[in-house]
Order: C-alpha cells, then structure tokens, then sequence
C-alpha cells in the first residue's frame, strides 16, 4: 500500500496525483524529488514506443523503472526519495540519489500475514505505525551526542527505524511470507568533460524547472552568490532572493544581511530579508525537533526554517541554495588543515592516540562532545551500553575505507583528497538533510545546484591543488580554488574573499533557555551524569557545545514520549 502527500511543483495538474501507476495497473511508484534531466530520459523513452500521459518528472521516474529497471536509475540526474512496486512480480524498489539529498526511512512492523516493511520520509510517520520499536538505540545517541549528526550509516536514533543510505537501492521481495531484502549500489554518472564553470551553470539552469514560483537563498557567500547570479543570468525576470539570520551577529565572514544586499543589488535581484530573534529560535527549535521527532543538526536550521515560512508565504514553493559547494571543492579550511596535520603526523589528536584511523579521527577534531570526554558527562551504565566509541568508528573506517577508494579509482595521489570526500560521505549528507526537512517543513522544496551528481563528479575529479592549499598560514583563498578562480570576476570582491558563513545565530548566548529543559528532563538522566548536567545547566552559554545536543535529546525524548502516550495502548510497543 503507498501513501503520499504531494508538494506539486512540475506538472501542477491533478495527473501529477500521486501515488502513480503505469496505464496497465503492473507498475505504482511513490517519489519525493525532481529529476533534472527529465527532457532526455522523456526523449530516449519516446524513442522506444513510450507514451507519457503527464508533464509530471513522477511519470518519467515511473517509466524509467518500468522500462529499464534498476539500472535506469544510473541515468537520472536529481534528488529523490522513492518506492517502486511491480506488483507482476512482486517486487519493490526502495531508493534514494547518491547524494542523499532527499531522506528515506523504514522499519518492520507485525501484522496478522506476517512481518511487513514500513517506508516514510520522516520518523514521525513510521511512529503512527504498530509495533516499531521507538525505544531510542544508544549507539545513535553516543554519535548525536558526539557529533550532532542522527543518522550513521543506515543507523538512526530509533532501534527500529533505518535509513536508506545515499546513492542505496533496496530490492525487496514480498511474494513469500517471510519478505527478503537484497541491497544494492545506484550507478554514477558519467564524468563530465569541461570548464567547471559551464558545469556549475548548466547545473543551475537544470534547477530552474519549475511550474511553482522560484527565489534563492542568499547568505552573501560565495556558493549563494554564485547560484544566485548564474540564475539570474538565466531567467527572463528579476530573481526574488531572500537572507536569514540574527540582526546584529558577528561571524568571522561579516555581516550576511549587508553581504546580501550588496549581491543582491549587484544582480539587481529583489531581496528580502528574514531575521531571526531569540524568541523565534527558541519557538522554531521546539517545533521543528517536536513534529519531526528528529534532533536538530545545527543551530542555524531555524533560521532556514524562518526564511522558508517567509518566501513561502510570499507565494514561493521552491528555493535555491549554494549547499554542498564546500564538501566537493574544498571549502572547510580549519577541517582540511586538520586532516592534513593528521597526514604530517603532527595533529595533537595524533601525537596523543598514535595509530588513530582517518575515520576516526575526523570524528575527534570536529567532535561536539569529544570521546575522551565521554566519562565525564556519560553514565557507566549507558557507556556499557552502547560499547563505547568502538561500533562508531567501526562505521568511520567503513566510510573512510569507500573514500580512500574513491580517491585511488580516479587516480588521485593526495591522500588528502580522501579525507574530503569523506567529509562529503558523513558531513554533507547532514546538512542536505537539515536544508530538506527545514524547507520542507514550510512547505519549501530546497534544490542544491551544487549538490548534483554531475557537479559532484566534475568536482571529484579535479587535483586537490584546485580545490584547496595547505599552508602554514591559513586564508579563505586557499580554499574552492577553482569556483574562486571561475567566478571571481563576476561577483563583488568583498565576496570572493569572504570567510564561510550561512545564516549565523548568537545561539550561543540565546542558548540560556535550555536550564529549564535540562534540569526538567528525567530521560536524560537515564545516561548523562547528575553532576554534568547541573553544570551544564548552570552555565549552559560557556558549555553551548554540550547544551546543544543534549538540549535538543531533551525536547526529543519529551516529544517521543508524548507521541507514544498519544498512541492507543495496541499499538504502544511494550519495553
């Protein structure tokens, strides 16, 4: 049985509708995204005897499968999210785009036939369910606390709700009573040939699709202001760009609203701006965490909630955003230095923990609660549980083992090269994550010109002398060399120069309100020490990078609990 809650944005008509079949009734599918190369898939299908009844990208994805199978997906180019049911032969497709732009989870229910695989795009919906287990898994809770990311690997905060991975295709065979699921890889694209800069334009211009009224995010940062400007240059109309973030917050790139303003007056786009105050941040952060049931990644994702519900209620549906541009050029100085100390052997993690894998280690340099530190502020009883850190950086190496390859499969010497696509693997598939469920949450389809399985293999395949230069003295400069080098002349200087910022927030010093959760939440006790948690409550602004994950466990746990007592008593899961 598939369900769906259409966001319509190509194709507004009502044959769009979905759940969609094929004509014959044998192929149904279920599909949150867009596909960007709809135009040649929709030709190469004509080319064969196919016929389209729509001008929906669902139709397309239907057909593709349809006609071509699982090896279909390897020629489409775009974010999606979906299930795929030949009820022929009873088999369904569960997938989801290399980069893992859109999210996908599932879990096991028990019914009176037997055991059956549950799908959604968020946790709260599989929580309406009977019989997931909702019990929260603790392995997930160390890695939230420790990195404040909720999902590694296919491991989520919940012991009975899964992710499928990016770039994953679940095949799941429900003729026999007992259901079988066989994994799978989804294909890369070909390597694209030429300038990066025709790479990133035509990437923004295949983003442009759409029925539904189209803006930008605008930061003032390199990667905005580049897909702003290219869109701009490609539209008949004035671009609408909108900024978010807190009036009046320093960050070490300036101010983002004077930044916007000047792109925006530089492209001659109409702006908007949608500041965020304490009272919003706190209101958004408890929203967002409680009807989404998934922890918040960073403090930021309020402020693109805030500039989604504007440019949404100022009739948009669709928004463009510069993510995914550091992850692929090279765009984090402070990471990438780090990752290069640990090479040289001259990193203080290393000097302590000689022998420390690359995977773990990039955990520790950029840990929000370092494990060292775990002792100190965790249980004995809930560290016995989980492990320890041994399951995490198991899954660390795994990630950075599928990097290192990557890296030697395009004949790459760097090895610092790995350590960057493997901040693509674990760092990027969060923020794409944060971006997604916080315009979504407004009703706002995100699209991430260059986060693209094109741009990403053009930016894969460049020598880490293009993307980023190691040096004694750090500069902003010496990262995304070649995006700096392709668009430097086009934006206003100040840009190019610019250090990273997207949408800051003084949380830091809003983050005072989190005393009163913390000192409330009796689940939280359950695995933090007494004694932690009323430092932490005490001074929770000097302590903000424990006060952040463990406020948010707070409200989440509370708001898990509320929904399981919402639940009718069949369908609460015992233990």
């Amino acid at each position: 049985m598939l369900g769906h809650r259409r966001l319509a944005v190509v194709d507004l008509t009502a044959g769009g509708a979905q759940p969609m079949t094929t004509r014959d009734g044998r192929f149904a599918i279920s599909y949150n995204g867009e596909l960007y190369n709809d135009a040649e898939l929709r030709a190469d299908l004509e080319r064969i005897g196919v016929q389209f009844f729509t001008r929906s990208d669902c139709e397309t994805l239907l057909q593709v499968l349809a006609t071509w199978g699982a090896e279909g997906l390897s020629r489409c180019r775009g974010m999606y999210a979906f299930c795929f049911v030949d009820t022929a032969s009873r088999i369904a497709l569960l997938g989801r785009d290399v980069l893992g732009i859109k999210p996908l989870y599932y879990g096991w229910t028990r019914e009176q036939a037997g055991r059956a695989l549950a799908f959604a795009s968020e946790p709260s919906a599989l929580l309406q369910l009977p019989d997931i287990d909702r019990r929260p898994d603790p392995v997930g809770l160390l890695w939230y606390l420790t990195s404040a990311r909720a999902t590694l690997e296919e491991r989520t905060l919940f012991r009975g709700i899964a992710a499928v991975r990016p770039g994953e295709l679940l095949r799941v065979r429900y003729a026999e009573e007992n259901l079988s699921v066989v994994r799978s890889n989804i294909g890369l694209p070909e390597m694209p040939h030429g300038p990066i800069a025709d790479i990133v334009r035509e990437s923004v211009r295949r983003h442009l699709r759409s029925d539904a009224p189209l803006c930008a995010l605008l930061s003032g940062g390199l990667d905005s202001s580049i897909v702003a400007q290219v869109a701009t240059q490609a539209g008949d109309h004035p671009l609408r760009t909108y900024c978010s973030g807190a009036k009046g917050a320093t960050a070490p790139g300036g101010d983002d609203f004077a930044f916007a303003r000047l792109v925006g007056q530089a492209i001659g786009s109409v702006h908007t701006e949608a500041p965020v105050t304490q009272d919003l941040f706190e209101n958004h952060w408890q929203s967002m965490v409680t009807n989404q049931l998934v922890p918040l990644c960073t403090p930021n994702e309020t402020a693109i909630y805030e500039v989604a519900r504007v440019l949404r209620a100022e009739g948009h549906k669709v928004a463009l955003s510069g993510e995914g541009a550091d992850e692929l050029f090279g765009g984090y100085d402070l990471a990438l230095a780090q990752s290069a100390e640990y090479l040289a052997g001259t990193h203080a993690i290393v000097r302590a923990q000689p022998g420390i894998g690359a995977g773990a280690f990039e955990c520790r340099a950029g840990a929000w609660l370092a494990p060292e530190a775990h002792a100190g502020v965790l249980t004995p009883e809930f560290l016995r549980s989980t492990g320890g850190m041994a399951p995490i950086d198991e899954a660390l190496e795994r990630e950075f083992e599928a990097s290192r390859l990557r890296a030697r499969q395009l004949g790459h010497n760097d090895p610092l090269q790995a350590h960057l696509f493997f901040q693509r693997r674990v760092n990027l598939v969060q923020l794409l994550q944060r971006l997604d469920t916080a315009t979504m949450f407004a009703g706002v389809e995100g699209r991430t010109p260059f986060a693209d399985a094109v741009v990403m293999a053009a930016a894969e395949s460049l020598p880490m002398s293009e993307k980023y230069e190691f040096g004694a003295a750090r500069s902003v400069l010496k990262t995304k060399i070649a995006l700096r080098r392709a668009f430097g002349s086009e934006l206003p200087p100040g840009v190019v120069g610019r250090e990273k910022a997207s949408f800051p927030l003084p949380f830091q010093n809003w983050i005072g309100s989190a005393r009163r959760r913390l000192l409330a939440s009796g689940a939280l006790r359950e695995f933090v020490r007494e004694d932690a948690l009323q430092s932490v409550a005490a001074a929770p602004s000097q302590y903000w990078h424990l006060a952040w994950p463990l406020t948010n466990l707070a409200i989440w746990l509370d708001a898990v609990e509320a929904q399981t007592r919402a639940q009718p008593e069949s369908a609460r899961l015992a233990g």
